[in-house]
């Protein structure tokens, strides 16, 4: 998502000694306003997962995400209603089956996640998650067609490491259901891909519009196969759940919309931190060495990876 949001900044002004300060004052200023939205992005969505941790182990977890997505489809339909164009604007798309594919992964990837915090824990399935940015820049060549130097391939095996610390494969702890953590990160590797892509001719409203439709009308059949009635403070937690569906993605968009994504990415890992303190203060989860080591490292490299990228993003400016 982060790649297709547009950047409103105004251009520079030309390069004098007192213009120079005045942008470089004004571009740190904005950097620290993008930093404190990102953190406040990655608190809501770690109250976000810990509310569905909580549905999902008391209803069908299809029927949690489609009343989410119910709520935060008629949240884009309104975006788009208010833009420039309207629905009719929206709804156009240069890749619509490239679109199409991006909604049923997210919704898939959503539902996934919701069962690996129900079977795993918000910590664990936390800890095996962090590692989609590594998996983004090992599926960026073959999906993109972007070049991987050997620096991010030697962060995604390091990074690789760290995720086998956690899994612990071969011994009595291992859990299946981490796979299934696993597997949620490599589809939101993916769609994370895809709308790079579709960025390239799409605007993020376009985005944005078809991500909470598709997933919505995706969805729907399989939440009403499964329908069960929520007890009154469970659907005032669903109406949380909602907003702070909603609420994350706004902030998430003024992020990006004042600072570089660049800038601010690597603070999107505090996620892992609030969720692991929801873990370990409201569900009694507790937290193995084994899954902060292998955290740490995961963690570790996809800031190295993200670094390396603001890096060639910078070169490839000063070479236009």
């Amino acid at each position: 998502m982060t790649a297709s949001i547009p950047d409103p900044r105004p251009a520079d002004p030309p390069a004098t000694g007192a213009a120079r300060h005045a942008v470089t004052h004004r571009a740190v200023q904005n950097t620290r306003l993008g930093i404190w939205l990102m953190i406040a992005t990655t608190l809501v969505f770690a109250a976000q997962d810990g509310i569905s941790r909580h549905l999902g182990s008391a209803y069908p977890v299809t029927m949690v995400v489609m009343v989410r997505f119910w709520f935060f489809a008629l949240f884009v339909m309104a975006l788009a209603a208010r833009s420039e164009g309207g629905l009719r604007a929206a709804v156009r798309s240069h890749f619509p089956w490239v679109q199409l594919a991006r909604g049923l992964i997210l919704v898939a990837e959503i539902a996934v996640m919701v069962l690996a915090f129900v079977k795993l824990g918000l910590i664990e399935a936390h800890a095996v998650f962090a590692c989609y940015p590594l998996l983004v820049a090992a599926l960026s060549g073959p999906i993109l067609g972007e070049k991987v130097g050997w620096r991010r391939w030697t962060a995604i095996l390091v990074g690789a490491a760290g995720v086998l610390i956690i899994l612990q494969p071969g011994f009595g702890v291992f859990s299946p259901w981490s796979l299934v953590a696993l597997l949620a990160a490599a589809m939101f590797a993916v769609y994370g891909l895809l709308t790079r892509y579709v960025a390239r001719k799409d605007s993020a409203s376009v985005s944005f519009f078809w991500t909470g439709v598709v997933a919505a009308v995706a969805v729907t059949p399989f939440g009403l196969m499964h329908w069960t009635w929520m007890t009154p403070a469970d659907w005032g937690w669903m109406a949380v759940l909602c907003c702070t569906a909603v609420l994350g993605h706004w902030l998430l968009i003024k992020a990006f919309a004042v600072a570089e994504a660049s800038a601010i990415q690597p603070f999107a890992y505090l996620q892992l931190v609030w969720a692991s303190a929801i873990g370990l203060v409201l569900f009694g989860e507790s937290l193995r060495i084994n899954v902060a080591i292998g955290a740490g490292i995961v963690v570790a490299a996809g800031v190295f990876t993200l670094w390396r990228q603001r890096l060639r993003e910078k070169a490839a400016l000063r070479a236009a």
